[in-house]
């Protein structure tokens, strides 16, 4: 039976295409700015140990002068490639829902200015290139040399897909024959795998593109390498010592750091999540990935049980990852501290990459629970309504005299940056926003699943066409057209949330059908969090959606210290928040009642977009001491409105305190 797919999809949803076009005329744009140095900005150091900031991105000017266009020298982190390719990427997913002569003109220019800078061997990275062509592959753990190709290979496949530009599909697959070249079991080879895991995942992609299985291949053997004896990262350690030769990397070098890097142990020996946090998913995302392509069972497993540690013991309510800025790291199981955290925006980015390689191995409610959880929260809380700020840490309580005194704090920013000296992120969410038509339906076997409530319609190639329209995630409507040209046999699968299960109606319209139009549906009808409805369909059938949008208040695990006796505000797929500018500061001294009720009011002038404000009744402690510590039981209350915005929008109006777990309150008000 020939495999059904998506044609094509168009977004007309008003939430994600405002999002959308941020991305395509205000974010695109300001970064070809940043990277072409044109445009003066202030460069943020990500935290206080963080390396020096640079002035200037200087990566575009990097690129020329590998090529040979230009004169000069080496300036930015040695990753700074990356950003360039993200850029690409980005592009090649915006041109695709708002065409652009010009801006496909200035990308068609650059894939020939990187082609210019690519070596006859397929080798690029322009740091090693200019400053140190003798430790090519050398170091690999810190090199980014994988990395930065990975993104090329990524960006170069989506052009391709895009444009139909050969040659960007050309330089990616140059670049996998030199690293084929370099790295393998040959005993010539090297026996290794990059320090920052992304390759692996670039070569599943370029396989599906290519039909060729040899990048699969290589992307396999480095994650079957990964963790294995001897440790690759000590071989080249040793190596360098031996021979003497010293590089940039080796002052801050403590090889071995297994645990940062994931090489610890084999992957299929791995049970908990460790080290920093974006390695680690981008990582789970090629190996999940490779697995599905593969059909490794022993791979896929290992993807699940690491899937569990996170989502079960060392992820926020937001979706973020990474509990500590030393590494950006994981650390231990329930350790989710809210105000030194560090989420990096990256970090989010990459847990939706991961959910959507698994949902594409098995459907199943859940990774798409986390994408929608992601993408409502973790990851767009990382940019501004304007698209020219953005945040790198997404933290879930900060205060700005902290922030400021602190050290151990420096990294919870107050307001989001023009810029930084490491800006992953900021391209990261660019090309996530610019694809997210691409984590609406997954297609499996005979059925299409839809996976997320995004305003679409979409065609496939079984002649099915699919209209969903509604205003989530402000209200709880969601219809579904289903038109077919001639009868059509399939299976559409409908996700219900895990926060809807126990209350939704479901209702189809326009033919005979399974369920009876109007009739309530259980939690019980559902198979993995999924409504499926097998039939012929014919002419156009309308399903009506309802769900339930009712506040939420959400408690934590017990073994999370940091929430223990604090409840947060959820609503649909949207985390709350509380900002000093709606409620005053001190906002630690606020509780909240259960059970409380909640007004809902749609404002249209606090933000740069309209949203759903909630209003509730809290109590706040007033009392004056006299003395740092006194007896307890003699705090008073006062009764207090509090409002609450949706997280992804915190720090775009005055800057102040924020929090998004507030205490339980455990008595009526004394004041």
């Amino acid at each position: 039976m020939p495999i059904m797919r998506k044609l094509k999809t168009s977004i007309d949803d008003q939430f994600w295409q405002n999002y959308r076009q941020l991305v395509k005329d205000e974010l695109i744009p300001y970064q070809w700015s940043v990277i072409n140095d044109e445009v003066d900005v202030k460069i943020q150091k990500e935290n206080a140990n963080a390396f020096d900031a640079v002035e200037k991105s200087h990566a575009i000017q990097n690129l020329k002068i590998a090529a040979g266009q230009a004169s000069g020298e080496f300036y930015g982190f040695w990753f700074q490639d990356s950003d360039v390719y993200k850029w690409l990427e980005a592009v090649a997913y915006a041109l695709r829902y708002s065409p652009d002569v010009q801006l496909q003109q200035n990308a068609d220019q650059l894939i020939d200015l990187i082609e210019a800078a690519q070596q006859p061997d397929g080798y690029l990275d322009t740091y090693f290139q200019l400053t140190s062509p003798e430790l090519k592959f050398k170091h690999v753990s810190f090199s980014h040399e994988l990395y930065c190709m990975g993104h090329y290979i990524e960006a170069g496949v989506a052009y391709y897909q895009t444009t139909g530009n050969q040659t960007a599909l050309d330089i990616a697959v140059k670049m996998a024959a030199c690293i084929s070249h370099h790295f393998g079991p040959e005993p010539e080879k090297l026996h290794g795998y990059p320090g920052h895991p992304e390759i692996e995942l670039a070569l599943a992609k370029l396989a599906d593109v290519t039909g060729n299985p040899q990048y699969t291949d290589l992307g396999k053997y480095m994650i079957d390498q990964r963790g294995t004896e001897p440790n690759f990262f000590e071989v080249q350690a040793k190596a360098r010592q031996n021979s003497g030769v010293q590089d940039r990397f080796d002052s801050f070098d403590n090889e071995p750091r297994a645990k940062y890097f994931q090489n610890q142990s084999p992957v299929r020996e791995m049970t908990t999540a460790e080290g920093h946090a974006v390695r680690m998913t981008y990582l789970l995302t090629g190996m999940a990935h490779v697995a599905r392509q593969t059909r490794d069972q022993s791979l896929m497993d290992a993807c699940r049980r690491l899937w569990d540690n996170i989502t079960r013991h060392r992820m926020y309510l937001t979706g973020g990852i990474g509990s500590t800025v030393s590494g950006e790291a994981f650390t231990f199981d329930d350790d989710l501290p809210n105000d030194t955290m560090y989420a990096e925006t990256c970090a989010s980015c990459a847990m939706t990459f991961f959910a959507k390689q698994m949902q594409e191995a098995a459907p199943d409610g859940q990774y798409a629970d986390l994408m929608e959880r992601e993408l409502f929260n973790g990851t767009i809380s990382g940019m501004s309504l304007d698209g020219k700020h953005f945040f790198y840490v997404n933290p879930l309580a900060v205060d700005p005299q902290a922030s400021a005194n602190d050290p151990t704090k420096s990294h919870v920013k107050v307001t989001r940056a023009d810029w930084f000296g490491c800006a992953c992120c900021p391209p990261n969410l660019a090309r996530l926003i610019a694809s997210v038509d691409e984590y609406i339906y997954t297609i499996k076997d005979d059925t299409i699943y839809l996976d997320q409530f995004i305003g679409n319609e979409s065609e496939f190639d079984n002649g099915l066409s699919l209209h969903v329209s509604g205003r989530y995630p402000w209200t709880d409507q969601i219809e579904i057209v289903v038109t077919a040209k001639q009868p059509i046999a399939t299976r559409l699968a409908i996700r219900i949330p895990t926060w809807s299960q126990q209350n939704f109606q479901v209702s189809i319209e326009g033919r005979s059908n399974p369920l009876q139009t109007g009739t309530n549906v259980s939690a019980t009808d559902l198979r993995n969090g999924y409504l499926l409805l097998d039939q012929t369909w014919s002419g156009s059938t309308k399903i009506s959606l309802k769900l339930d949008l009712s506040v939420r208040q959400t408690q934590a695990d017990p073994h999370v210290v940091a929430d223990l006796g604090k409840i947060a505000i959820e609503r649909g797929p949207l985390v709350y928040c509380l900002e000093e500018v709606d409620n005053g500061n001190h906002l630690p001294q606020l509780s909240l009642p259960l059970h409380t009720t909640f007004t809902e009011t749609f404002d249209k002038s606090s933000l740069a977009i309209p949203f759903i404000k909630l209003t509730t009744s809290g109590q706040r402690i007033t009392t004056q001491p006299q003395h740092l510590y006194e007896t307890a039981g003699l705090q008073t209350t006062t009764t207090q409105t509090v409002e609450l915005i949706p997280y992804f929008a915190w720090a775009n109006r005055a800057p102040g305190e924020m929090i998004v777990w507030v205490d339980e309150a455990t008595a009526e008000s004394t004041v």
